[in-house]
């Protein structure tokens, strides 16, 4: 597929990074891949998805560099062991597969260092600590002062998780993304149509060939 569409992006939480590739996915006319992703690879490792989605979101309780007793999640041999790279290697190998079959957008999970062999679009959204307590705190029902620890939580996961496997200090540093936007600037809807605009620029696409 000549004009196929392989968008990443990573992001802050509270950032809207979330909405923002739905959003572009939607525009686009291509699947988004999050939570599916950890469904899609529970289901060709035999792990349970309960399992894939709780390490997946709460990977420091599990202790990155630990070995992870999967005892009572592991469908087919309790006693089996499996530490972070193997998690890692099945996560990658579920984004790698769908991005081999065509576009689509994915967010987080480090799949933008996944498919760095692959000819993709790689985004990390941002927005100042103002803008993202105000969003978690009327998404969540929360003071701002709870959702500013909450941020604070989340955003040093997803930091440990994307610098371990990346081998650097890497997570939210321009240098690594093709585009960094600050979408509290123009929105959700203006900062999809943003990095659609700016990767059609970048790919030199035009409207017609999507």
């Amino acid at each position: 597929m000549d004009n196929k569409i392989i968008i990443t992006i990573g992001r802050q939480f509270g950032s809207g990074g979330k909405s923002v590739a739905t959003a572009v996915a939607q525009r686009l006319g291509i699947p988004v891949y999050d939570q599916e992703l950890i469904l899609n690879a529970a289901k060709n490792s035999g792990l349970s998805p309960e399992f894939l989605k709780k390490s997946d979101e709460h990977r420091s309780s599990f202790g990155l560099r630990g070995w992870l007793d999967l005892g009572r999640f592991w469908h087919n041999n309790p006693s089996n062991l499996m530490d972070d790279n193997e998690l890692f290697r099945i996560q990658s190998d579920a984004i790698r597969d769908l991005a081999s079959k065509g576009s689509a957008v994915f967010v987080g999970r480090a799949s933008d260092y996944v498919l760095r062999d692959m000819k993709t679009l790689d985004v990390f959204v941002h927005a100042p600590m103002d803008a993202r307590k105000a969003r978690v705190a009327e998404r969540l029902g929360i003071s701002q002062q709870e959702a500013e620890e909450m941020i604070l939580k989340k955003d040093k996961g997803r930091k440990d998780y994307y610098d371990l496997l990346t081998f650097g200090d890497n997570w939210g540093v321009a240098s690594n993304y093709d585009l960094c936007v600050d979408s509290s600037l123009l929105g959700i809807e203006g900062t999809a149509d943003l990095i659609i605009r700016f990767w059609r620029e970048a790919f030199s696409v035009n409207s017609s060939e999507l």
